[in-house]
């Protein structure tokens, strides 16, 4: 019997939506298997490239949970958008490994 978290659920579905948008950019294509491309930023947002193990990281999974409330599933960027600063969103990526 698998348990299955609901924030890992809710994760799936925002990464889903953020990659169905139909945009085939050429900065879509340089991502390899594995990781996905995410924006994060209060004002400006910077694109990271990042492993998809944090999508299970509890601390992570907070910072979805604050982009939903933020933004729904209507990301303006076109990918999955953090609204959170730079510093955290890297310090969180680094801690587990997370960069490309």
């Amino acid at each position: 019997m698998a348990i299955r978290m609901p924030r890992i659920t809710q994760a799936r579905k925002i990464l889903k939506r953020s990659l169905s948008n139909g945009n085939s950019t050429p900065t879509s294509m340089d991502i390899p298997k594995g990781y996905f491309a995410i924006y994060v930023g209060q004002q400006e947002k910077k694109r990271f490239v990042v492993s998809v193990s944090l999508l299970s990281e509890p601390t992570f999974q907070e910072l979805l949970h604050h982009a939903e409330e933020e933004f729904g599933f209507n990301h303006p960027m076109g990918g999955l958008t953090i609204p959170c600063s730079e510093e955290v969103f890297m310090d969180l990526a680094s801690r587990y490994g997370a960069f490309y």
